[in-house]
């Protein structure tokens, strides 16, 4: 069954794990969404502390999103849509972060009394980078 991981692509792995680690730089510049974002997580960039272990945000952010896209690989995988092309890749991407990250998110939320806002911004996100990790890794033979 699945005692070992060899018959994943790693490196389409890697490069999704990238995408989707670049993906961030866009989504949370000042061209997209981290005016809003800083507003609603009460954010002060004025402070020198709010800058602090941001080396370790970023290197543990890789490493999960490389999780996320481990198992979007093993779902490829024994879906049988590894190598299916982009479409599948965008089906699963979607499936992904829409039942599994949004809806975590969505329900931390609700308990955290976040605002809508910020729950769009973050889940919208996770799908969008899972679809492209999907897109990758369903298209890389």
């Amino acid at each position: 069954m699945m005692q070992n991981f060899d018959y994943l692509n790693w490196i389409a792995i890697a490069v999704a794990a990238l995408a989707y680690f670049a993906l961030g730089a866009l989504w949370y510049s000042k061209a997209l969404f981290a005016p809003r974002w800083i507003a609603d997580l009460k954010i002060d960039v004025n402070n020198p502390d709010a800058k602090k272990g941001m080396g370790t945000m970023f290197g543990g952010s890789f490493v999960l999103m490389f999780v996320q896209c481990l198992a979007i690989a093993v779902i490829a995988e024994r879906l049988g849509i590894r190598g299916a092309g982009w479409m599948s890749g965008v089906k699963l991407g979607a499936f992904t972060g829409c039942c599994f990250s949004s809806a975590t998110i969505g329900v931390n939320y609700l308990y955290e009394k976040k605002p809508l806002s910020l729950f769009l911004i973050n889940a919208g996100y996770a799908v969008v980078g899972q679809v492209i990790a999907g897109i990758i890794i369903c298209s890389w033979e």
